[in-house]
């Protein structure tokens, strides 16, 4: 599957490519894999994954590393062309729903059904099971990360076996949040609620001197701050309140008298519906509409995990490195993320406060600049979100993570020839490495 030499597409796995080239959604990773594959049906994948000794799959192309990279001699593979499963149990208030299948297309046939997901994250393009499997999340003091609503996940092995892993299975905890290490995912089942409706409301101008973070954070359902490091506050929170509970006063800063996009300069028709108009719980939690662009569309992300006790001392450390950041920063956004048990969650067994960069596509300015936060963060133990930009040693994560050799022990048996396991895993597992910078260096 190539293009015509100087001719840009987009696939439906939601990367660009280009001149027989791949690269993720932002154009910051292009791919060594050898070739992409898009397989149609179930048989045609097992077929594929057996036949080939390294492969990886992409989700929607939505992280800013290496981690989906098979290297030059594997095969990049999209299950985006395998039939789209959203099997909707309303009685048991679950669905069981293909790996490919974005979060906006799930959350439409679930809402149909009257049912809903606990949350959704800030944009809905985003594939299900690349989603859960980096440790994806939204926001909110009670809300734990995307993959806390997966009850079963359904995976095709290396030798092209069908395994399934549920929630009563001893792996369970490390088969969710899993890096694509253990095999292609081709279904998982999800809790579900009844449909719910929320509204939003915005404030400006929160100082950070004084913050009383709790109190903040718990002030709406899902709560986010966004500072753009410029001046030592936040120039935006965003309060999305369940309408089925009740309504917290917001004292700390003033209402938006207009709609806002986080990133300044960035047109407020891309995001979702502001000013308290109530409406469906997928057309408010995330912050972004499905049929825009999210974000700014040219930038590199980073983010980290820290206890959410330490949110206060944590943002004091990036104000003493402000002018730094500011520099080449578009945008920080600041959420909450409850604790949950996946092994390789970054919100693995401490509730979290997650703070989220979105930086200019300049990798030579941001590099340094992300190695100085890391610095003013490390008293934090900070965890990276595993689908962005890093570079912290992976013998220093493996240190943050304490089921990691359980980890490693289901990875050799579910995949003992490592068909599934590219240079970052592997840095991660066995080297000392740090996968998380573009090229996989760690620098």
């Amino acid at each position: 599957m190539t293009e015509a030499a100087g001719e840009e597409s987009r696939d439906s796995a939601g990367t660009f490519t280009r001149a027989g080239t791949f690269t993720n959604w932002a154009r910051t990773v292009t791919y060594a894999a050898r070739e992409f594959r898009r397989p149609r049906t179930p048989e045609e994948l097992a077929a594929l994954v057996a036949a080939n000794a390294r492969v990886r799959v992409l989700g929607s192309g939505h992280s800013f590393n290496r981690i989906a990279d098979p290297g030059p001699d594997g095969v990049l593979l999209s299950t985006a062309g395998l039939p789209r499963l959203i099997e909707v149990d309303t009685a048991a208030r679950t669905v069981r729903v293909a790996g490919g299948v974005r979060y906006a297309e799930l959350a439409d046939t679930v809402h149909a059904h009257g049912l809903a997901l606990p949350n959704l994250a800030s944009l809905p393009h985003i594939s299900v099971a690349g989603s859960v499997a980096t440790g994806t999340h939204g926001s909110g003091v009670g809300n734990g990360p995307l993959a806390s609503a997966v009850r079963e996940v359904e995976l095709i092995t290396a030798d092209g076996t069908a395994v399934r892993i549920g929630r009563d299975d001893a792996r369970f905890a490390g088969a969710v949040t899993s890096l694509g290490a253990l095999g292609v995912v081709t279904a998982l089942t999800l809790d579900l609620e009844p449909a719910y409706e929320v509204e939003q409301r915005v404030y400006t101008g929160l100082p950070l001197r004084g913050l009383d973070f709790g109190a903040v954070a718990a002030a709406g359902y899902s709560v986010s701050l966004f500072t753009d490091w410029r001046e030592p506050g936040f120039g935006q929170v965003w309060v999305k309140r369940r309408t089925d509970r009740p309504a917290e006063d917001f004292r700390w800063a003033a209402p938006a008298a207009r709609p806002v996009h986080p990133v300044p300069g960035m047109p407020t028709e891309n995001c979702t519906e502001q000013l308290g108009v109530p409406g469906p719980w997928h057309e408010r939690l995330p912050h972004f509409r499905a049929q825009f662009t999210p974000s700014s569309g040219e930038e590199i992300q980073s983010e980290y995990l820290l206890p959410r006790v330490a949110a206060v001392d944590a943002l004091a450390a990036i104000d003493g490195v402000r002018e730094a950041v500011a520099g080449v920063l578009q945008i920080c956004e600041v959420r909450t993320v409850a604790a949950d048990e996946q092994w390789l969650s970054p919100a693995h067994g401490r509730d979290s406060v997650a703070l989220h960069f979105t930086w200019v596509r300049d990798e030579a300015a941001v590099l340094p600049v992300v190695r100085r936060l890391e610095e003013v963060l490390t008293p934090f133990d900070p965890r990276p979100h595993w689908g962005k930009v890093y570079g912290i040693p992976s013998a220093v994560l493996r240190g943050r993570y304490a089921r990691l050799a359980d980890f490693r022990a289901l990875v050799r048996s579910l995949d003992p020839g490592g068909t599934f396991t590219n240079a970052f895993v592997r840095d991660l597992l066995e080297d000392a490495g740090g996968p998380g910078a573009p090229d996989g260096s760690g620098r």
